[in-house]
């Protein structure tokens, strides 16, 4: 008669067993929000005020007519920020330090330098979005609000304690949901929204074209693969119970588990968001004849006449709320980028002293952001040579990023699975085809 206790397996199985069940029981604890970071964050922060932006100006342009663009973006960015956060957490070092590991200097060093021109651009139109959203509520001077939400945000991932700072981040993402109150305040027709979610209408508009590309090119974009790659690895790193998965595979179904449940749950949100702005200024700005919307600001300015001043103040409200979250993850993701890149010490769970470079980096990015809005550059141009440079860059850094994760001595055991694998593909390619389509409407 077969024991099937306990007691008769070998030790090494009963210690595994035992890690599963105490990091089970370790994450049920939590909640589902405690099981929320790295993909809730990077989710939210997918959607800053150059991101609302496009997707105003999406709206208020076409109307419902790229509702669909939002429910297809969404299995391409779950595939490849899952496969992001699977290499941090299996291997317990960020995208640009296995690139370092794997691959030439060569090539890594045009990807992370690349990476952070685009995040100091993209940070400055951020951080002047936000000051421009608070002048239009409470008015004052522009250029002090853009050097305090500056001062503010490097303060807090600086000087703050990690948990207390990952907490503030998380909650902060739910300024998004502004956005939604702002689309049912105003009564959009949610049957013609339904209709333009799931039956795709193709164009072959030069325009049409163009704004495709610039939602696919906002909403799958390199800084999110690093930012959330990193913070896996870094929460591995500061958790004594928890290990890089090629050291504890025992931990696998847990962590693997949690990672995608914290994706799906991020993208999705960041996915529904970017669909009620759309909703939101197709309903106000497209129907009242208003088509050419270039920034964040300018989406809430024309909401207050059409939609009411609470409307207004809403969708205001929510540019400054998410921007506090997402200025940090663009001068964050770079300075792991190049931090992993050169080997220093990298972590925001660092004393300051303790990373100096790491920390330095924060802040050069952050004043280059600031100087941005006081140097005379066209914010529009700036968010444009952005999207182009996180466009260009993410196609070989996504191919990279997938080589790396079928490689078994990168990844070990925890080689993608075929359903992601070709996932993980599909949206390389598809963004390599959008890349060749901006130049060639250029």
């Amino acid at each position: 008669m077969t024991n099937t206790s306990t007691d008769a397996a070998p030790i090494p199985v009963l210690a595994a067993r035992i890690a599963r069940r105490r990091a089970a029981g370790h994450t049920a604890h939590k909640g589902l929000l405690g099981r929320l970071g790295p993909g809730l964050i990077t989710g939210a922060s997918d959607d800053d005020p150059s991101g609302i932006a496009t997707y105003s100006q999406t709206g208020a342009q076409f109307g419902y007519a790229m509702c669909w663009v939002m429910l297809f973006c969404f299995p391409l960015m779950v595939a490849i920020q899952e496969i992001s956060a699977r290499m941090g957490r299996v291997t317990g070092q960020g995208i640009a330090g296995n690139i370092r590991a794997h691959y030439s200097r060569w090539l890594l060093y045009p990807i992370v330098g690349l990476l952070l021109l685009a995040n100091m651009i993209n940070l400055g139109a951020d951080l002047g979005a936000m000051a421009a959203a608070v002048n239009l509520l409470v008015g004052g001077p522009v250029g002090l609000y853009v050097v305090a939400f500056a001062v503010g945000c490097t303060w807090l991932e600086i000087f703050s304690r990690y948990q207390r700072y990952v907490s503030v981040l998380k909650w902060g993402s739910f300024a998004l949901l502004a956005y939604v109150a702002v689309a049912f305040a105003v009564h959009a027709p949610w049957g013609k929204v339904l209709y333009s979610t799931f039956v795709p209408a193709f164009s072959l508009n030069k325009d049409y074209v163009v704004t495709v590309v610039a939602v696919l090119g906002t909403t799958i974009t390199p800084y999110c693969f690093f930012w959330q790659a990193s913070q896996e690895a870094e929460d591995q790193r500061i958790d004594p119970t928890a290990h890089a998965l090629l050291d504890a595979p025992e931990q696998a179904p847990v962590e693997i588990s949690r990672m995608r449940l914290d994706t799906y749950v991020g993208m999705g949100y960041s996915n529904m968001i970017s669909l009620f702005i759309i909703v939101a200024t197709a309903a106000t700005l497209n129907a009242h004849g208003i088509k050419d919307i270039q920034t964040s600001a300018q989406a809430a300015e024309a909401l207050r006449p059409i939609a009411g001043v609470f409307t207004f103040a809403l969708f205001a409200a929510g540019i400054i709320g998410i921007g506090l979250l997402a200025v940090p993850v663009l001068a964050g993701s770079g300075a792991y980028a190049i931090g992993e890149a050169l080997g220093w010490t990298t972590g925001l769970d660092r004393q300051p002293l303790d990373a100096k470079a790491f920390y330095g980096t924060i802040s050069a990015s952050t004043l280059v952001g600031i100087g941005i809005n006081f140097v005379g550059l066209d914010p529009i141009k700036a968010l444009f040579w952005s999207a182009v440079i996180n466009g260009v860059v993410a196609v070989p850094l996504m191919a990279i990023i997938m080589l790396m994760a079928m490689r078994r001595d990168v990844m070990g055991r925890f080689v993608l699975p075929r359903l992601l694998w070709a996932m993980g593909w599909l949206c390389t390619v598809i963004m390599a085809v959008v890349v060749a389509i901006m130049f060639a409407t250029w």
